[in-house]
């Protein structure tokens, strides 16, 4: 079984270029494997599947016209798409993944992670996880009226957006024990994540692991058939 793997898409509604390569990925690359799997931050943000317009309604069509050609799509939380929930799986035909979660993908047995939960290093970033992923947290936070969740979501990203900045960029990059405990837990010499948009394929002390980027001003995947191939194009 073939599979293209992506991260990081950050679909918004004001950046309609990246709904349009996303669309021309799923016909093209998409459309010549077996499955998707999106791991994670597929949207800017997110604030429940209860909320829907225009821009949502369309990358939803797109992902269930792929998944009624009997293709497999998977899903993966990302930091900015954590409260996707069964509703919308159930709408496009996908299935959500743990993570970290283990796949045999043609002949490779491989571990997928977003890979937020890499960044030890990144402490202040690791207590708002702990905080956001709690379900009590993320169950008020879903009682609230949408014109809240909204204006909570942006309030949150600024947040971040103010603190990376002045972060060390080494502090925000995976730390490597985290990244060797993950190889030595699942006894598998294939890691692939997104999350620090810095593409990239290391070769690290118990395997090789495969960053996938961010789409900004290209988009990256991975192509798993009888090789793993590593793909960036331009963004039009």
């Amino acid at each position: 079984m073939s599979a293209c793997l992506i991260s990081d898409l950050h679909l918004q509604e004001n950046r309609p270029e990246l709904t349009k390569a996303f669309k021309k990925f799923l016909i093209s690359h998409a459309a010549n494997v077996d499955s998707l799997y999106i791991l994670g931050d597929l949207f800017e943000a997110w604030i429940g599947d209860d909320y829907e317009n225009d821009f949502i309604l369309d990358v939803k069509l797109e992902l269930k016209k792929y998944s009624s050609l009997g293709k497999k799509i998977y899903l993966m939380h990302g930091n900015r798409d954590f409260l996707l929930g069964d509703k919308f799986c159930d709408d496009v035909g996908g299935l959500l993944l743990d993570d970290p979660t283990t796949a045999k993908i043609n002949n490779f047995e491989v571990v997928l992670m977003h890979g937020d939960s890499l960044c030890t290093d990144d402490l202040d970033y690791q207590s708002f996880r702990t905080v956001v992923r709690d379900q009590k947290w993320k169950n008020d936070f879903l009682e609230k009226e949408i014109s809240e969740r909204i204006q909570l979501a942006q309030n949150l990203r600024e947040v971040s957006k103010a603190e990376n900045k002045d972060k060390d960029y080494e502090i925000m990059d995976v730390n490597p024990m985290a990244v060797n405990e993950i190889f030595q837990k699942f006894k598998n010499n294939i890691l692939i994540h997104g999350h620090t948009h810095r593409p990239k394929i290391h070769q690290e002390k118990y395997g090789t692991r495969y960053v996938l980027g961010d789409w900004e001003k290209e988009y990256y995947f991975l192509k798993i058939s009888e090789t793993i191939e590593f793909v960036n194009e331009k963004i039009d």
